[in-house]
């Protein structure tokens, strides 16, 4: 199992003094987390597009390359790209040349995204959601696949025999798909012959198997092979459950509340969130071993190949992230490959 880490670069407010970092030092830090990353020998480190003002995401390619030029082995990924408000070219170009940066560990993982501000920010109409994502989807699985492409599309502009520049370093730039709890989707992604991340964040993992298996399904019912399958969770690891709870519990509510405000949610308190931590819940907070033990019990359910975990569900105290970035690589990493292999 490959495993790893994503965030969106959130920058809120500090909940004691009330101030926030400078853009430019929350992105410096994040460059210490990622390259710890990559010495302490994670496998995947991806960025999502946010274009909200608490976050500092909003061009994850720019700071993957930034990240490519100081990690060696680690892959770098959007977590996610959100497709139906970019240009499926530049979406290409962009990886191909962090691909080229950092020598074939470049991929792209797509999706609709949680937030809509991208939408009118960039002039697209939001009764087109769905129809965009799977235009431009259908574009960048062409452009990854064809030097020189011919195109013509609803919501895209057409293409007549144009080369498309730079190509990758790798033969094939891995495109994954992430879906929420939409089942149609999930069936599409193996139809399309692609992996899938299922983004689970809240609620009980075991719900999400349908999904796993519609993915399943849809690969075999189109004659492609078997994908790879990812789960992507909140979480965060300190030495005890109470230490690594107590840290994260303030972050995640802080956040969870502010989108509650947005979408009509009851404030998160501390009893939902001690819950959610539980085996059977989604958020991996707690020791390594606890951790161990909830990435297993999930294996039971999904055999995934890939987990990669939110740490920064609002800001957390950089040694603090470092610490539990640590622990992650060193403490857990190392006993879910000996039980699950590589």
């Amino acid at each position: 199992m490959e495993l790893g880490l994503y965030t969106f670069v959130e920058n809120t407010p500090d909940l004691k003094t009330g101030s926030k970092l400078h853009p430019s030092e929350r992105l410096q830090n994040l460059m210490e987390e990622i390259e710890l990353s990559d010495q302490a020998g994670l496998d995947v480190y991806a960025i999502g597009e946010h274009h909200r003002e608490e976050y500092v995401s909003s061009s994850p390619s720019v700071i993957l390359a930034a990240a490519a030029s100081r990690t060696s082995n680690i892959k770098l990924s959007s977590a996610v790209t959100v497709l139906g408000s970019e240009d499926p070219v530049r979406v290409f170009q962009q990886f191909a040349t962090l691909d080229l940066l950092s020598k074939g560990r470049a991929e792209i993982m797509v999706g609709r995204g949680s937030f809509i501000e991208s939408f009118p920010l960039f002039g697209y109409d939001l009764n087109d959601y769905e129809e965009l994502f799977e235009e431009k989807l259908r574009l960048l699985l062409l452009l990854r696949e064809e030097e020189k492409i011919m195109w013509e599309g609803k919501h895209t502009p057409s293409i007549n025999d144009r080369g498309v520049y730079p190509r990758p370093y790798q033969e094939e730039i891995s495109v994954w798909r992430a879906v929420g709890g939409t089942p149609k989707s999930a069936y599409m992604t193996g139809a399309l012959g692609l992996p899938m991340a299922i983004a689970i964040i809240g609620g009980y993992p075991a719900q999400f198997k349908q999904m796993a298996d519609l993915h399943a399904r849809g690969a075999e019912e189109h004659n492609q092979p078997k994908q790879k399958l990812s789960i992507n969770s909140h979480g965060f690891i300190s030495e005890t459950y109470q230490k690594a709870s107590d840290i994260a519990f303030p972050a995640f509510k802080q956040v969870m509340d502010k989108i509650g405000r947005e979408r009509g949610w009851p404030p998160m308190q501390r009893n939902q969130f001690d819950a959610s931590t539980t085996l059977e819940g989604a958020n991996f907070v707690g020791s390594p071993q606890e951790v161990i033990d909830k990435i297993m019990y999930q294996y039971e359910i999904f055999e995934h190949d890939r987990f990669l975990m939110q740490m920064s569900v609002g800001s957390m105290p950089h040694k603090d992230m470092l610490k539990s970035i640590e622990l992650f690589a060193t403490e857990v990493a190392p006993v879910i490959r000996k039980e699950v292999g590589v």
